[in-house]
Formats: structure tokens, C-alpha cells, sequence
């Protein structure tokens, strides 16, 4: 339970900045897709950077373990986000 909660917190905390920098703009999205602002790009980056720093520190404390991920679901992650930004591509958000 205490889990699901800091789970829900910081995905607010994480909209809630995303929101607060400007982030979640119509123009700035668009201008992802037209690699004319970066801005988004960086800011996810830095997410994921940080994600990824955290998750193996805890991981070197024991407090996290890595599970085993067969080759089919990294190839359906890349088939889904491709289609996931191609429809946001196209709907123009």
C-alpha cells in the first residue's frame, strides 16, 4: 500500500513539473515532431537518467531486483511506442 502511494505521488510530482514548466504546450509537442525545440526531449531525458540511476543504486543496496526480459517484449515496446508517436504525430497533439 505504501508502495502504490509514493507511486501515485511521484507521478503527480512528475506531472505537476511538467505542467509547471511549460511542458504539456501544444506548440512545444509540435515542435518536438519539427525538431525546432528540444526542450521536452531534455526534460524526459533527464527523467529517465535519474529513473535509471535510482533503480540501480537501489538495485546495488539489494532493495530492488531486475527481472528477466525475453527479446519478444522489447520488440513489442518498439512496435508500441512507434505507434503511439506516429497517432500523436498524426492527430497533431
Amino acid at each position: 500500500m505504501a508502495g502504490t502511494l509514493v507511486t501515485i505521488f511521484l507521478g503527480v510530482a512528475f506531472g505537476f513539473s511538467l505542467n509547471k514548466a511549460g511542458l504539456t504546450k501544444y506548440n512545444k509537442i509540435v515542435n518536438v515532431f519539427r525538431f525546432t525545440d528540444m526542450a521536452v526531449l531534455k526534460f524526459m531525458m533527464t527523467a529517465l537518467v535519474v529513473a535509471m540511476s535510482g533503480l540501480y543504486i537501489l538495485r546495488g543496496f539489494g532493495l530492488v531486483e531486475f527481472p528477466n526480459i525475453p527479446a519478444t517484449y522489447i520488440v513489442g515496446n518498439l512496435v508500441g511506442g512507434l505507434l503511439f508517436g506516429v497517432g500523436m504525430a498524426l492527430t497533431g497533439f
